[in-house]
C-alpha cells in the first residue's frame, strides 16, 4: 500500500475505534470475500469469521462440531452428517441440505480454487432438510479434517446474486461475492474497500457462543513493514502481523504492546517447472532443465539455507528437507535430513546435466505473503549466482503474483503451504500429486512434479486407518519425493503477532485470527 494511502487508512481506523472495536494490521489483504476463490491461509481466515464449515475446530485445533452437529461412517465410503437447526444465513435464510449440496458442487465446479479438498467425492446427496451423506470414491478416513476448509454459502443468495460460481482469480471474474458476504458466521462484512480496508460487524442472530466482546473489526493491509510496526506502537491498530523479525523485540519493549510468537505450521518451498519441454523465461532453448533430477539437487544443494535462517529470518525459522514440519501428522524427524549445502557438488551436478556454464530463468515470488518472502528470494538467487545461474527476480503484491502461478503461468516460483488438516495427506494431495484438473488432484503442485507410485500411495494414506501402516506409506511417499527432488522445501516460519496489551486473542498454530475470540480491555 503506497504511504499516503496507508495514512488515510489508519487516519480513518483511529477516528471510528471504540472500546469494542478491534483495528488488525496485516501485510497484504484478502483478495476476495469470496470463501472458495483462493485457497490461501489470509483469505480463510477472513473469510471464515463470516462463513462456516461443518466440522470446525477449536483454539487447540482440534476437531469439534460447526455447522454439522454430528457425523459418522455408514459404510467404508459413505459418511452422514446431522446438520444444525435453527441457523439462518445473515439475511434471513435458514441453513439447510440444500446449502451443503449445493456448496459442494460450487467448490468442485469451475474457478474454484478448493477442488483439492473435494477430489475424492463421488456424490453428496440430501436425505432430508437437515441431513446429508457423503460418498468418497475409495475409504477417505481423514473426511471431518478435510471438511474444516470447506465454507458453506447459502444457495439462494448465491442464485440470487449471480454468485452460483466461485471467483476465478486466474482468470480476474469478479461478482458479488467478492465484495459482500452472506454466511452463518459471528460476523458480517459492513463496508469492502479493497486494499484500503474491511469492517466486519457482529452478527446479532449468531447461533452459536462468541467469547470475546467484540462488535466491529476493522480491517487495514498496510504493506510498509516500518508503517505496520509504527501503527502498533502509536496506538493507531491493536493487533498487527507479521511483525518483522528484526523489529520484535522494539514491540516487545514498549511499554503498550506485546509480540505472540510461536511456531507455524506453514512450510515455506521453491517449485519448478517438470512438464513443459521447453522452460518459459528462459535462455534455454529446445529443452528444460527442471526435468533432470541433477538440476534440481544442484539449486537445492546450492542454497545457503543457515545463511537464509541466520540473516534474512534472523533465526525465527526452522529449515527442513520436508514438505511438512512438527505438529503435522506422517512428520518423521528421521526423514527431515536435507542435503548439505555444497557449492562444489552443486557445480559438479549442472555440468554433469550439461549446464556447466549454468543458465538463466526467471523467479517468480510474493513481496506481501509471507515473513521475509522477497528477501528469502533475493538470498535465493545470490546463492544460485554461485553455480552460474543467472535469477531474473520477479518479485510482486500477491494480488498479481497469486493469478500468475495458479495459471501456471512460472517457471520457478515460491510458496507456502500450511496443511489445513494437520495431516500429510493434504499436502501430497495437493501439491505432490500429479495435477489433474478435472479432479483437483494436484491443484497446487503448479510445476507438475509427477510420481505414480506417489500418486498410488496418497489415495491409500486417505484411506488406510491403520495409523501404523498409514505412517509407514507416507514414509515411503516423502522419500519418493525427497529422492526426486520433486521440490526445494526452505523452512518452517515462525509466527509472530503485534497485539497492544489491552487486547486478548487466541493464536493458532495455522495462523488463523477467528474475531469470536479477540476481547479488547478498556
Amino acid at each position: 500500500m503506497p504511504f499516503a494511502l496507508a495514512a488515510t487508512a489508519l487516519l480513518a481506523i483511529s477516528s471510528i475505534a471504540s472500546a469494542q472495536t478491534v483495528r488488525i494490521a496485516n501485510q497484504g489483504d484478502a483478495l476476495s470475500l469470496d470463501p472458495h476463490s483462493l485457497n490461501e491461509s489470509l483469505q480463510l481466515s477472513i473469510d471464515g469469521n463470516a462463513y462456516e464449515p461443518l466440522v470446525d475446530l477449536d483454539k487447540k485445533l482440534n476437531v469439534v462440531p460447526g455447522l454439522a452437529t454430528a457425523w459418522k461412517q455408514t459404510s467404508p465410503t459413505v459418511w452422514r452428517f446431522d446438520l444444525r437447526k435453527n441457523v439462518k444465513f445473515y439475511d434471513g435464510t435458514p441453513f439447510t441440505a440444500d446449502d451443503v449440496v449445493f456448496t459442494m458442487g460450487r467448490v468442485a465446479g469451475d474457478g474454484s480454487d478448493m477442488k483439492a479438498y473435494v477430489n475424492d467425492f463421488k456424490e453428496v446427496r440430501k436425505i432430508d432438510s437437515h441431513t446429508i451423506e457423503i460418498e468418497t470414491k475409495t475409504p477417505l478416513a481423514i473426511l471431518p479434517q478435510i471438511l474444516t476448509q470447506v465454507m458453506i454459502m447459502s444457495k439462494k443468495w448465491c442464485e440470487d446474486n449471480n454468485a452460483t460460481r466461485p471467483v476465478d482469480r486466474r482468470k480476474g471474474v469478479e461478482n458479488t461475492a467478492s465484495f459482500k458476504t452472506n454466511g452463518t458466521g459471528p460476523f458480517h462484512v459492513r463496508e469492502r474497500q479493497p486494499n484500503v480496508r474491511t469492517v466486519f460487524v457482529r452478527n446479532p442472530n449468531y447461533w452459536g457462543k462468541v467469547e470475546g466482546n467484540v462488535q466491529e473489526v476493522i480491517f487495514t493491509p498496510i504493506a510498509s513493514p516500518a508503517t505496520r510496526v509504527a501503527a502498533l506502537l502509536s496506538g493507531q491498530v491493536d493487533v498487527m502481523e507479521p511483525v518483522p523479525v528484526q523489529d520484535i523485540a522494539r514491540v516487545n519493549n514498549n511499554a503498550a504492546t506485546r509480540v505472540l510468537t510461536g511456531p507455524e505450521l506453514r512450510t515455506i518451498f521453491l517449485g519448478m517447472d517438470q512438464k513443459r519441454d521447453e522452460l518459459q523465461f528462459s535462455n534455454v532453448k529446445g529443452k528444460n532443465p527442471f526435468k533432470d533430477k541433477r538440476v534440481r539437487q544442484a539449486f537445492f544443494q546450492a542454497i545457503d539455507i543457515e545463511g537464509i535462517k541466520k540473516t534474512v529470518m534472523r533465526d525465527a525459522a526452522r529449515p527442513t528437507a520436508l514438505m511438512i514440519g512438527p505438529g503435522i501428522n506422517g512428520w518423521s524427524e528421521a526423514q527431515d535430513k536435507r542435503l548439505p549445502y555444497d557449492v562444489e557438488t552443486a557445480k559438479k551436478l549442472m555440468a554433469e546435466a550439461g549446464y556447466p556454464n549454468g543458465f538463466e530463468v526467471a523467479m517468480n515470488c510474493p513481496n506481501d505473503r509471507y515473513v521475509n518472502d522477497a528477501q528469502i528470494c533475493q538470498a535465493v538467487a545470490a546463492n544460485l549466482a554461485r553455480i552460474n545461474v543467472k535469477i531474473n527476480l520477479q518479485a510482486e503484491t500477491k494480488g498479481t503474483y497469486f493469478p500468475k502461478i495458479l495459471r501456471r503461468d512460472t517457471s520457478f516460483y515460491m510458496l507456502g503451504w500450511t496443511p489445513s488438516t494437520y495431516d500429510a495427506h493434504n499436502p501430497l494431495n495437493a501439491l505432490m500429486r500429479c495435477p489433474d484438473d478435472k479432479t483437483g488432484a494436484g491443484q497446487f503442485n503448479l510445476g507438475s512434479y509427477c510420481n505414480a507410485r506417489l500418486d498410488e500411495l496418497t489415495v491409500k494414506i486417505g484411506a488406510e486407518a491403520d495409523k501404523t501402516a498409514r505412517d509407514a506409506m507416507i514414509r515411503e511417499a516423502f522419500k519418493i519425493h525427497t529422492d526426486d527432488v520433486g521440490h526445494l522445501p526452505l523452512h518452517q516460519q515462525a509466527l509472530a503477532w503485534g497485539v497492544n496489551k489491552k487486547v486478548e486473542l487466541t493464536q493458532r498454530a495455522d495462523n488463523y485470527m477467528p474475531f469470536k475470540w479477540i476481547t479488547v480491555r478498556k
